[in-house]
């Protein structure tokens, strides 16, 4: 029996030519059968504050998206040596959500694309983030993306097979996680 498995994901640049944004946009193409990928709108989240008597629109379309998600794929630049304030922020609105609701025990990946590690402590700060989120993340393959050796086209688009067999691997891995998860 096929599961549908419906993944949000979220990029954590808010630049319209994002290579992170172009990971999630991969991800669609390489997805399973019986699964989806929907990609999340952050350009118009404001800053969580708790002062705010109510959720802005963005913030409620978000969290809508969210809790029908069986699970996540974040892509995760990395600003100063962490991860970008725009994924902190989206998940720190979530986190206020009753019980954790939105978050805890759903299964989540991560890939990043940036500068000579590829956004790899940025995306360990984001398993951090993960732990107290409850959130289960897929351990392997780690997807770290040299963003400027030559993997993106001129035109923007990832254009390295092994980078993208990888990062189907990675899916393969999150679709039998959110199985687990589920259970």
């Amino acid at each position: 029996m096929m599961v549908e498995i419906r993944l949000l994901g979220i990029c954590g640049s808010l630049r319209k030519a994002s290579h992170n944004m172009t990971l999630l946009k991969t991800a669609q193409q390489l997805l399973p059968a019986e699964v989806s990928l929907q990609i999340a709108d952050l350009t118009e989240v404001p800053f969580f504050n708790a002062d705010l008597t109510s959720k802005p629109p963005a913030v409620t379309t978000l969290l809508a998206a969210m809790e029908q998600a069986d699970g996540f794929v974040f892509a995760c630049p990395e600003y100063n040596y962490s991860l970008a304030p725009a994924l902190k922020n989206a998940l720190d609105w979530a986190s206020r959500e009753p019980d954790n609701r939105l978050l805890a025990g759903k299964a989540a990946a991560i890939m990043g694309a940036g500068g000579g590690m590829g956004t790899s402590r940025a995306q360990y700060h984001l398993r951090q983030v993960g732990v107290y989120l409850d959130l289960h993340f897929v351990n392997k393959p780690e997807v770290f993306v040299n963003a400027f050796s030559g993997v993106f086209a001129a035109d923007g688009a990832l254009q390295d097979d092994k980078i993208r067999a990888t990062m189907q691997a990675q899916l393969v891995a999150l679709q039998a996680l959110v199985l687990r998860c589920k259970k």
